[in-house]
């Protein structure tokens, strides 16, 4: 059985990426819904990309909203329990990309827990489309859980797994 010790360096670098993720998330956000979309509506930006404010009160993509409308603590729990497993598991991971991964991605949950308490849904501004078919609409925190995701699958590769021994530091 492997032993895990908690590497304070390790979580403070997490904590950086994890507050780093949320304060960017939660400014983009206050900048769209308080400045930019007065009054809400589409702007186009690309021939690709569009600024749409939208609220989302389910999961991804707006699963569940129906349940989750009636029962928002489910879900701010659910996913404050996902964000403090992710911080200790970076607290014991074996490498920088790994822990800063794992900071994306609670930071990015964390994020859109804010939103849940503070607008009771989760505000999404990020319209990308090809061809007029649309990607539903995101954020910034979303944005940070995915990459911060590409970044943990590239460290597992690179390591032959997510906290292997022979790493690229």
């Amino acid at each position: 059985m492997a032993a895990y010790r908690i590497e304070p360096a390790n979580l403070m670098f997490a904590l950086l990426f994890m507050i780093s993720a949320v304060s960017a998330d939660q400014f983009a956000k206050t900048v769209m819904v308080e400045l930019v979309m007065q009054p809400p509506r589409s702007i186009p930006v690309t021939s690709f990309f569009n600024l749409t404010l939208s609220y989302n009160e389910g999961v991804s993509f707006g699963l569940f909203a129906d349940f989750f409308k009636t029962r928002p603590q489910v879900i701010i729990v659910a996913t404050s329990i996902v964000a403090l497993i992710l911080i200790l598991w970076a607290a014991v991971a074996k490498n920088r990309t790994e822990v800063a991964a794992l900071g994306l991605i609670s930071g990015g949950a964390i994020g859109n827990i804010v939103d849940r308490f503070q607008r009771g849904a989760v505000t999404d501004f990020i319209d990308m489309h090809l061809a007029g078919w649309h990607w539903p609409a995101f954020n910034l925190a979303d944005v940070a859980i995915v990459g911060g995701a590409a970044l943990l699958a590239t460290a597992s590769f690179v390591s032959g797994s997510p906290s292997g021994e022979h790493t690229l530091r």
